[in-house]
């Protein structure tokens, strides 16, 4: 993995959208317990080319397939404990992999510099049933801690740049992942927290003090939001700049504006984002250092916040 001391995030500004569901709009099948993980056996060459079509919008990071790879999800497949640990890391191996081939692709297009993070989504997202939208889960501190650190110990030895913590629900799982990154010092990692309302994380804690708590830790490049609605990003990016007082970059990568019914595996209301270049300048203007999108957002998403930066870049110049 590069370096923490090596990582530079003030170059990244913009990030990939949403992977699971533009999978499954270019015909994928996601029903199983790993989610987008599926494709890294089912359908590598669509992975590559929805990685290729992020960066060719303008993204600086790619995300990875992996957000839902976990032994746990090996295990609801029917593999013993054993198996699943390796397949487990099999698959956290081979995404990153995947990433790397797509962004050697777009570099003999531009030779602009662009990321890998590695994705890692909570306890919650394991499981398979919706959990990560509330963060309730019959798992205490120290198992918290072990289930990141066995990821993490996977991840260190592949070529991601950084870790992607995404829709973390609680204070408590943060300080879990902090505590898990604690043996990994050379992993740089940004966490982001998925909230219920303009004050609040997914399981009740107020996102300023969530971004306090985090605010100081030297691992940590970035703190965030993301699978949120969009009409919520500026009344919480102000909660986050009052909690970490900018001591961090803060990014922000909503979804569409639609929420997922764990019951019927289904997304449910209407997704507002034709104007996300307009939202996202607004996001940009309040504080935000870097913008990307989450579930039901794609890759004309991304090309509307790069437009934003460069628009902006012409007026500075101007």
């Amino acid at each position: 993995m590069t370096a923490q001391d090596s990582i530079d995030f003030l170059d990244v500004r913009v990030l990939d959208g949403g992977l699971a569901t533009e999978l499954e709009r270019r015909g994928c099948d996601l029903s199983g317990p790993l989610w987008s993980a599926h494709v890294l056996d089912s359908a590598p060459a669509t992975l590559a080319a929805l990685h290729l079509d992020y960066l060719r919008a303008g993204a600086d990071c790619i995300a990875t397939a992996s957000y839902q790879i976990s032994p746990l999800g090996y295990r609801a497949l029917g593999f013993d404990a054993h198996r699943a640990a390796l397949a487990s890391a099999d698959g956290l191996r081979r995404s990153v992999a995947l990433a790397e081939e797509a962004r050697a692709r777009y570099a003999a297009e531009n030779p602009r510099p662009t990321r890998i993070a590695a994705s890692l989504g909570p306890y919650g997202a394991a499981l398979h049933n919706g959990a990560e939208y509330h963060g309730r889960y019959d798992i205490d501190f120290d198992e918290l801690v072990a289930f990141h650190t066995r990821r993490l110990a996977v991840l260190a030895d592949t070529n991601a740049d950084l870790i992607a913590f995404e829709t973390i629900p609680s204070l408590q799982e943060a300080e879990a992942i902090v505590r898990a990154l604690e043996p990994f010092p050379q992993i740089a990692a940004w966490l982001s927290f998925t909230c219920r309302d303009a004050l609040h994380v997914a399981h009740g804690e107020p996102l300023a003090a969530c971004a306090e708590a985090l605010a100081d830790v030297p691992q940590l490049v970035a703190i965030g939001i993301n699978c949120t609605a969009p009409h919520l990003i500026l009344p919480l990016l102000a909660e986050a700049l009052r909690g970490s007082a900018r001591r961090k970059p803060l990014v922000v990568y909503p979804n569409s504006g639609e929420t997922w019914d764990a019951a019927t595996r289904t997304w449910q209301g209407t997704g507002r984002t034709p104007d996300f270049g307009d939202r996202a300048r607004a996001w940009f203007a309040a504080g935000a250092h870097a913008v990307g999108g989450c579930c039901r957002t794609g890759p004309a998403h991304i090309a509307a916040v790069a437009g934003i930066l460069k628009e902006r870049a012409r007026s500075s110049a101007g």
